[in-house]
């Protein structure tokens, strides 16, 4: 995998600072609309937040394809120690809970 490829899984962690705006209009579901007004007083930081997260998510798979299409699919093992080591409430952790 490249570098620049990876150096863009980091771009989007940058996307709420020091960006210039545009305004759109979207439409949700009234309920979510006010669960989303409960929860905070900046409707568009939240939506921006969200767009952020999914944009960043959609560019770890694209990754992460490129990846596995490079050096092959990752094994059981391989995919048993990343949700281990990524999921904070593996067997053990739930256990001292």
């Amino acid at each position: 995998m490249s570098i620049a490829k990876l150096s863009g899984l980091h771009a989007y962690s940058d996307m709420l600072g020091g960006m210039s705006t545009a305004r759109v209009t979207v439409t949700l579901p009234k309920e979510q609309v006010q669960h989303i007004r409960e929860s905070t007083d900046n409707v568009s930081g939240f939506i921006a937040e969200a767009v952020a997260d999914r944009l960043r998510g959609q560019a770890i798979d694209e990754y992460l394809d490129a990846y596995q299409a490079e050096h092959g699919a990752f094994t059981e093992q391989e995919l048993h120690d990343a949700e281990t080591s990524l999921n904070p409430w593996t067997p053990s952790m739930q256990a001292a809970a």
